[in-house]
């Protein structure tokens, strides 16, 4: 069984909780996460296991915490291989990522359209 591109019962919980700045939560995470996109292939690209590790780990974090359980897992199996040395199929899991990043970028708009003021 997958798993949901966007928990909805976490994002109404942030929408309660966060009011009027859910649309900046939202903003603030899509931003963030390229940044933690390009840290992830930075981190592939010099071979370094630790700071791959450390890279999907933050990322993992965020995507929990906003709603995002298909990349947070995909991130979780990220930091697992890194953190055992096995940067073999980290390349898969980053294109993976990408293309998960790729559809949550697209619901995550569509949220905030939705709860943007007219």
């Amino acid at each position: 069984m997958s798993l949901p591109h966007l928990d909805s019962a976490v994002l109404a919980t942030l929408q309660d909780v966060m009011e009027g700045e859910y649309p900046v939560l939202l903003d603030t995470f899509l931003n963030d996460s390229d940044e933690r996109l390009r840290s992830l292939h930075l981190a592939y690209e010099a071979n370094d296991a630790d700071a791959l590790r450390r890279a999907a780990h933050s990322f993992k974090g965020s995507c929990s915490n906003l709603g995002a359980p298909a990349l947070s897992d995909l991130l979780r199996r990220l930091e697992e291989q890194a953190s055992e040395g096995r940067l073999s199929d980290a390349a898969g899991l980053i294109e993976q990522v990408e293309r998960e990043f790729a559809i949550i970028r697209i619901l995550f708009r569509a949220e905030r359209q939705r709860h943007s003021p007219d």
